[in-house]
């Protein structure tokens, strides 16, 4: 397991899920944890006492306050974009103001967090981003804006990768399938048909997802960059 003793962290949407999972790993790493959260203070105040992180409420989609958010935690050694929007459905019908809304939290944010971070960040940063599987595939109907998002990340991580190389700061995605989370859980309607498109059926696990980011975090990580990091059972095979 890596050690994270004394290095500063910074997750955006920390509160549930893989976020959550991502928090109490560096945590248990040792690391001085904070994470965002927007509308579940109670399960972050929940989180910030199992953990000792620090609960910091910011909507990532008000460009201003993230920023903020970003340069109050001084000279991050990692930061990891987890705060993600999802909508679905036929887009002759979906409101226009939830897809750009998903756009503000799932394009803008992460390129704004990540260019604030690396300002004061540490050599041998780490930026971290949690992308998805359907970046690179979309199989089934209503997820052509969502799927638009994650590819524009896509984009994002490897230009960045370029931009901050010469500080030997990595810019990677972490790229994950169906989760069992609550956006997504793993007994819900949709989970036969996601298993159908998957090599080994079953939703993966928030913590396996966090284990992984560890190790794009840590030592070992330290010439990976600019990369898409899959972790799907095979969704895209």
């Amino acid at each position: 397991m890596a050690d994270f003793s004394g290095k500063n962290v910074l997750v955006l949407g920390g509160s549930r899920g893989i976020g959550a999972a991502i928090v109490r790993r560096f945590a248990s790493g040792g690391a001085k944890v904070a994470f965002t959260y927007v509308g579940s203070k109670d399960a972050s105040d929940a989180l910030a006492a199992e953990t000792g992180a620090e609960a910091i409420r910011t909507d990532s989609a008000d460009r201003d306050a993230l920023i903020a958010t970003v340069a109050g935690r001084g000279a991050l050694d990692v930061l990891v974009v987890n705060a993600g929007a999802l909508v679905l459905g036929d887009p002759l019908t979906l409101d226009a103001d939830a897809i750009d809304r998903m756009i503000d939290v799932n394009v803008r944010a992460p390129y704004h967090a990540a260019v604030e971070a690396a300002r004061q960040m540490n050599p041998d940063g780490r930026i971290i981003v949690i992308g998805s599987t359907n970046g690179d595939r979309m199989p089934f109907a209503g997820g052509a804006a969502y799927a638009l998002t994650k590819s524009a990340m896509q984009g994002m991580v490897r230009g960045l990768a370029r931009d901050f190389g010469d500080r030997r700061i990595t810019v990677n995605s972490v790229q994950p399938g169906p989760t069992d989370s609550d956006m997504n859980p793993s007994d819900g309607p949709m989970a036969a048909t996601m298993h159908s498109f998957m090599a080994i059926k079953r939703h993966i696990h928030t913590d396996e997802i966090a284990e992984y980011t560890a190790f794009l975090a840590g030592p070992h990580g330290a010439m990976i960059t600019g990369s898409l990091q899959t972790i799907d059972g095979g969704f895209g095979a």
